[in-house]
């Protein structure tokens, strides 16, 4: 193009651009209109609100105003409600009046007029366009600015011209000096200094008050050093307990320790006239209330130590999953096979839970060497067939029960079957709720997998044996118990809640207790029944004399039968007795007995319950090393008498009519004699029902807490005690003793997984992980495939 057309073409490029630029202006000015009309009504709106709201306040400050309030108020008591009320309804009136509405929309509605000169803004842009076409884009830049400018200029100096009253507004201004004079006068007191007085006000300060003091917390002092040192005691409890110190000394010196702060706050308390949550409490519940306290002042919240695992089994399906896992099964005729077998009938009955039994599954060539009368099983199909065949003849009811199997290995040494792998991974995860070991020192021993406090919710150990008596009976027999005693107890303390000990009898181990949780086979308590209606009858139910059943091993009270009746051999001149049993010391027990020249008759090993026992009369126990004979139990269901020691095995017994006791080797004579020369009385109907496993099974459910465990529909084990102030003592509390309990099952865990170790504690060959015969017998993957990574 030439030079003369360039400057036209410009202009007229520069005015369609501003063409175009009004029109988003105007279109912007539109919606900042409307905008403004909205916070104008909304406004309006709050006013009107708070008009009625301070109605409101005026109608029921005064009819909660009593008249002798009123009358004896001074003026000044209602001054800046005189004060307020006019401005109030000035603003109302004012704002409310049609004129304001009409002006502001008039103003800012869609027929507003804008007074702005565009002649002025083109003649401007042509000016300097004219001025040379040098940095065009800068110039148009500049010109942009300046429309701009000019436009909002011009506009709001037109909008002041014509509205500049609106800003000086006499409602605003009247609301704006009642709020200056509002807070000048409540800085001075001087508007609520006539109602302090009055029965309004005393009530709101009471509400306020009321509100306030339950967020209040006092202050709770820190623990101190006799406190902390207590704890720790406390907690090292089990540990000590393994060195030898005994509980009756932590306990005291926990009391010492304790002792001077309790004092200290007794004191405080009775100064300020309060109660301390201290009164009728022992020493531990004083320490739970108190570390609770701090703990709650302080808002920590314990999570899981170290050692422990979250990840616990949830029931999803509303039923509690219980797995029952047992050192030994049927056709085994030991305690071990049998009342575990009877405690999942049993715990089954209730539809709120699932049972699984888990025993071992032994090889073919171990089964000839366990097994009674050469009887062997191909499958675990068909040893479960026969388990639950045996058990339905005797309970008289179909149990709902499952029966699983884990690898094991029988040790000729120990008399025992060993588990081979990991046997907590034969329990789904799904069904990893709660866990009952039976023998869980037996168990663990050489157990190389996970922690089964952290794979269960609740674990349950029941010790059946007295394992130190047997030790103690071979050769180096105490140095080897002494091992064996604290084996159990990091075994029993890392991997159990909760131990039931059947009777005293047994190894004092952590967290446990003693409670009798067997009982006896349903069909012992028929044959008493039927004995019991022949006496009545006048029928003779005992032809026989005495008798004595039992695995034929030294250990099972064969040495002291052999010793006492050889030493009173004279006295029991004419006494006979009938010897019952099987086992690996058979030939020795003979050949002593008949040495001696005794009169003990040695018979085939047989069932209790079979018809040709059911005639004697007095069934004699001299064992010592029993936590709790079955067969003692069996033989009083069937109203037999019992002679038996005076032996912490036999405590739960002593309570029966027909269970006599002796201390020594001549009152044993004499109650021989005692036996003989009498009736037994009938068991009662309470007697009875104490020797039933339904019994039993209460015990078990009650001891073991797991009554409240399994009624928890949240599935939480732990239960929260609470003080009469309603501190909770079961606040979570960082324990030292289960990150002590976690750090022994690692350590044993890494001490089981050494081979050598093993091998040198006396564990089978082969034992950390199950081998190809038990792969194929069970249908299992290969260790190597289960624990890849270095065969952990």
């Amino acid at each position: 193009m030439d030079g003369e057309g360039q400057p036209s073409t410009s202009t007229n490029s520069a005015f369609s651009f501003i063409s175009k630029g009004w029109r988003e202006v105007r279109d912007s000015a539109d919606a900042d209109l409307q905008l403004m009309r909205a916070r104008a009504n909304s406004f309006k709106n709050l006013a009107n609100s708070f008009d009625r709201e301070l109605e409101n306040f005026f109608n029921s400050a005064s009819t909660s105003f009593s008249v002798r309030s009123f009358r004896s108020s001074t003026p000044t008591d209602i001054d800046f409600v005189k004060k307020l009320q006019p401005k109030i309804s000035e603003f109302r009136r004012v704002y409310s009046a049609p004129e304001i509405s009409k002006r502001v929309l008039e103003k800012w509605g869609p027929k507003a007029k804008l007074g702005i000169d565009l002649s002025a803004i083109r003649n401007a842009i042509v000016a300097e366009m004219e001025d040379g076409d040098r940095n065009g884009i800068v110039e148009f830049d500049r010109v942009r600015r300046r429309r701009r400018s000019v436009k909002f200029r011009e506009f709001w100096g037109e909008w002041k011209e014509e509205g500049g009253q609106f800003g000086e507004w006499e409602p605003i201004r009247a609301l704006k000096r009642g709020f200056r004079e509002l807070e000048k006068k409540s800085e001075s007191v001087e508007i609520f200094g006539g109602l302090k007085n009055n029965e309004f006000v005393e009530k709101l300060k009471s509400s306020l008050k009321a509100i306030r003091e339950p967020q209040e917390s006092k202050e709770v002092l820190p623990l101190d050093v006799p406190e902390l040192l207590a704890y720790f005691v406390r907690q090292s409890g089990p540990f000590l307990d393994q060195l030898g110190v005994r509980r009756d000394i932590c306990d005291k010196i926990v009391e010492s320790l304790c002792s001077k702060r309790k004092n200290q706050l007794l004191q405080r308390s009775l100064s300020t006239g309060e109660s301390s949550f201290f009164d009728n409490q022992n020493v531990n519940d004083e320490l739970d209330l108190r570390i609770a306290s701090v703990l709650q002042s302080t808002g920590h919240c314990y999570e899981g130590g170290f050692w422990t695992d979250s990840s616990k089994h949830n029931p999803s399906d509303g039923k509690r999953h219980v797995a029952i896992v047992t050192t030994a099964s049927l056709p085994w005729m030991t305690g071990t096979a049998v009342n575990p077998l009877f405690r999942a009938a049993y715990l089954s009955k209730s539809e709120k839970r699932k049972v699984t039994l888990l025993v071992p599954w032994l090889c073919k060539s171990d089964q000839e060497l366990v097994y009674p009368n050469n009887l062997t099983f191909s499958s675990p199909e068909e040893q479960e067939n026969y388990i639950r065949n045996w058990l339905e003849d005797r309970i008289g009811f179909k149990a709902d029960f499952k029966i699983s199997f884990y690898p094991g290995k029988f040790s000729k040494s120990r008399r025992s079957i060993i588990p081979a792998g990991d046997t907590s991974q034969f329990i789904p995860s799904k069904d990893a709720d709660i866990a009952i070991l039976e023998e869980p020192e037996h168990l663990n021993w050489y157990h190389h997998g996970k922690r089964w406090t952290d794979r269960f919710n609740r674990v349950v150990g029941i010790v059946h044996t007295n394992y130190l008596e047997y030790i103690k009976r071979e050769r180096n027999g105490a140095l080897q118990a002494f091992f064996v005693k604290h084996i159990n107890n990091l075994v029993t303390r890392a991997h159990c809640n909760k131990v039931l000990r059947l009777s005293a009898a047994t190894q004092d181990l952590p967290k446990s207790v003693i409670c009798n949780v067997h009982g006896v086979n349903p069909k012992f308590l028929k044959i008493g029944e039927k004995i019991a209606a022949e006496r009545e009858l006048g029928q003779q139910a005992f032809s026989k004399g005495a008798y004595f059943l039992g695995k034929m091993v030294w250990a099972k009270g064969y040495r002291e039968l052999i010793d006492l009746l050889a030493k009173h051999k004279n006295e029991l001149d004419g006494f006979n007795l009938d010897v019952f049993g099987n086992g690996e010391d058979a030939r020795e027990v003979q050949i002593a007995a008949k040495r001696l020249d005794l009169n003990v008759n040695f018979l085939k090993g047989r069932d209790h319950a079979d018809d040709s026992l059911h005639g004697y009369k007095v069934f004699i126990n001299p064992s010592v090393s029993d936590v709790l004979c079955t067969a003692t139990a069996e033989a009083l269901a069937m109203g037999k008498f019992v002679v038996c020691a005076d032996h912490p095995s036999n405590e739960f017994f002593m309570s029966f009519p027909n269970c006599l006791t002796y201390k020594t080797s001549e009152d044993f004579v004499a109650k021989v004699k005692e036996a003989l020369a009498n009736e037994p009385e009938p068991l009662t109907a309470e007697q009875r029902y104490n020797l039933s496993w339904e019994a039993a099974t209460q015990r078990f459910m009650q001891y073991s807490e797991l009554d409240k465990v399994l009624n928890d529909d949240k599935g939480d084990a732990r239960l929260s005690k609470t003080n009469r102030k309603g501190m909770a003592k079961a606040v979570p509390l960082p324990s030292m003793s289960e990150m002590v309990d976690g750090g022994l099952a690692f350590a044993h865990y890494c001490f089981t997984g050494n081979e050598f170790l093993r091998l040198c504690t006396g564990a089978i060959p082969g034992t950390r992980d199950y081998d190809k015969q038990h792969c194929k017998d069970l249908h299992l993957l290969p260790p190597q495939v289960e624990n890849p990574i270095y065969g952990w």
